[in-house]
Order: structure tokens, then sequence, then C-alpha cells
């Protein structure tokens, strides 16, 4: 199988560093394993620093010719027969060169089971993004979602898959929930006390923790994904092209421009619904919830937050309707896409 890298590891502060340095390692890491993209983060003397990879594929014809294209412009690779399966950070632009939807190793926050390449793809992903342990025993601690009704089984498989893999590169690898991740990299200032969102490609995670300590985790198996495709539906687009024009532009405080923008901010609007009301409904019935003396802060990270306007959106859903405890405030993480890495870090760093 040919290995190559296309990504960076980048310094909270902005600074590069090659991701096989040998000065790097030997470090705890913390590793966002999303539906959408795979973030690592590791700590270095100048900060946090962070690389990520596309977590998707497109297989291609094999010829000769296409393959020393591939190799000349370092685009990583493997050959299945007679195809080559393209994966990480240059998938979308073939995907948008041929018209043609992105693959995905995992689906809905778990292992993609449709996909017969998929294991294969993302630890090839994941070997690109993640060293080997300079001695063995070192700490991983990798993000997993949380359990929804019905598919407990598939996360324990997701879940143990994940540990194995790590554990073959030398390390003790750690499951933590998306959501409490969140609360572990934005919420110090507030003791690892509030509500933690994590809205993925995928999913949507959300925790409520106590002192860093768990009361109430779920998830609702709507994220990135479903808006994708609800819009590529109606609007008759590839998803691939339509995740693009969301991730480039779209701005949810400004009146729609057009029919793909209108059917974007009515399914932001149906997912940030959605999400509301079932943290609403979870919180009011949940017979774990903390005593706590003061409103509680809800922070949100993950890539489907990062558009201008979610969290106003976010806002204007919670007071539609009375919510079950009070709110300090509401803010998306100051990096929406490494908040979860940068937080399962944290929970790596305490494990050491």
């Amino acid at each position: 199988m040919e290995e190559r890298k296309d990504h960076l590891w980048k310094v909270q502060e902005g600074s590069e560093a090659s991701a096989a340095e040998d000065t790097s390692r030997g470090m705890p890491l913390g590793v966002d394993v999303g539906t959408s993209k795979i973030v690592a983060a590791r700590r270095r003397t100048k900060g946090t620093e962070t690389s990520m990879q596309l977590n998707a594929f497109i297989p291609v014809p094999f010829s000769r010719f296409t393959e020393t294209i591939l190799g000349q412009n370092e685009i990583p690779y493997f050959r299945d027969g007679d195809e080559l399966v393209i994966f990480g950070g240059a998938t979308e632009r073939f995907a948008n060169m041929f018209n043609v939807e992105t693959r995905r190793p995992m689906a809905d926050g778990l292992l993609n089971p449709k996909e017969r390449m998929g294991t294969v793809v993302l630890e090839s992903i994941m070997r690109g993004l993640i060293p080997k342990a300079k001695t063995q025993g070192e700490v991983l601690s990798f993000s997993v979602p949380a359990a929804t009704e019905g598919r407990e089984a598939e996360l324990v498989y997701h879940e143990a898959s994940l540990r194995r893999f790590f554990e073959t590169l030398g390390y003790r690898a750690v499951a933590i929930n998306e959501g409490l991740a969140v609360i572990f990299s934005e919420l110090e200032d507030q003791n690892f006390t509030g509500i933690g969102i994590s809205c993925g490609g995928g999913m949507c995670n959300v925790a409520l923790g106590y002192l860093s300590i768990p009361s109430l985790l779920f998830g609702i198996s709507k994220g990135g994904d479903y808006i994708d495709n609800s819009v590529g539906s109606v609007v008759d687009e590839p998803a691939t092209r339509v995740k693009t024009i969301k991730e480039e532009k779209l701005d949810l405080t400004k009146p729609p421009a057009d029919k793909l923008e209108k059917a974007l901010h009515i399914y932001y609007e149906d997912l940030v619904e959605t999400l509301v009301d079932s943290i609403r409904k979870a919180v009011a019935k949940t017979d774990k919830l903390p005593r706590v003396h003061r409103p509680l802060p809800i922070v949100i990270a993950g890539g489907t937050a990062k558009p201008r306007g979610f969290k106003e959106l976010f806002e204007r859903s919670m007071k539609s309707k009375p919510f079950p405890v009070d709110i300090s405030e509401v803010r998306v993480a100051a990096d929406p896409v490494t908040a979860t890495a940068r937080g399962a870090l944290i929970a790596a760093l305490y494990e050491k």
C-alpha cells in the first residue's frame, strides 16, 4: 500500500511542523474520530498542535499513468485491484471534478457497515496523522459518540475496533465521549461544568458535566451530512458540492441568495430545532442532574457549528420554549473543528 502525507501539524499560534518530526513523539495524543474529519492534537512547548484530514475516499480506474501523477502530487491513495482508492483531502476535489459523491468510511458517527473498504481507508487516514508510539503504552484518547437507541451494539464494535487499531501503533487507548471532550477543551474556566455539544458530520453529541463528571450523555443522528444530503436532494445537486458551498460561504445571518442557500437555511433550522428540543427533553427527564447553584454555560463545537449565525439560531430556538435549567451563556468554541481533539488531548494528559 502506498502511503503519503498531505497534511501539516499546526500549532495553535500558527506555526507549522512536519508530522514526521521525531521530537514531537513520545507525548500523549488526542484524536477526534469524526464522520467528516479526523483531527489529532498534541501538546508542544509553543501550545497545542493539531492536524486534520478529510475522512472520505473516492475510487478511480487504475492506470500506471494515473498512479504516477498521484504520486508526483503527493495525493494519498492505495491500489485495490483495478482501482486506485484516493483518500483524504484530495477526495472532494476529485468528486467535484467528476460530479460524483465522495464515499465515507463512517456514517452517523460510526463505522459504515455498507462500505467494504471503510476500515482499510479509515486506518490509512489515521496512519498518516498519528505516529507510532515512541514507547509502548503511551496514552492516546480518542472520541466516540453517545449510544443512540437501537445502535448500542454498533457502538461497541466501533469503539473496540478503534482501540485495537491504536494499540497496534503502541498506544494505551482510552475512549472519551465527544460532548464531554468539548467540556474538557472549552470549560476549564468553569471547572469543567456545563453543557458541551459537538455538532459533527454524522451526529450531534451532547454532554452535561459537573466538575468533569458526566451526568448526561446522548446524541441525535442529525449532523452536517443530514443537511448536505437533504439540500442536495431538493436542489438536485451532489451532497459533496453542497458541503463545499456550505463550508466556504454560508452565512446564516443573511437572507438566502438562491435556492440552494434557502435550502441550507431551512435544514439548519430543522437540525437546530431538533437538537435544542432533544436537549430540553433529556435534561427535563434525567434523574441524575447535578445540584448546581448557578446557571450553566453551553459551548458548541464541531464543523457544523462553524457558519456565521449558528449561535444566534441556537439561542432563538432555546428561547422559543421554557428551558429546564438556567443558562448563563451560549458560545461557539474558538476553533470548532479542533475542540473535540483538544479535549481528548486534555483527557490523555490526565491519564499519564
